[in-house]
């Protein structure tokens, strides 16, 4: 699977694209924390966008899918 830092690495300024948990190998479980930081804080190089999509898993909607767009930032 491709790292986080690989994918965003590869579009330019301004871009919007989606990063899943399944392009970085994680369960809806383990991507749904870092989503929720992303969608609070900005992720490395990249501002969530957009609606995140959700997933239920076990009767709890986590979030599996985020569009978001490229910043000038510091990966």
């Amino acid at each position: 699977m491709a790292s986080l830092e690989d994918i965003v690495k590869k579009q330019k300024p301004g871009a919007q694209f989606v990063i899943s948990a399944q392009m970085l190998g994680l369960d809806p479980q383990e991507f749904d924390p870092l989503a929720q930081r992303w969608l609070d804080d900005g992720g490395p190089g990249f501002n969530v966008v957009g609606v995140p999509h959700r997933t239920v898993v076990e009767g709890e909607f986590l979030v599996s899918r985020v569009t978001v767009i490229r910043t000038t930032a510091p990966l």
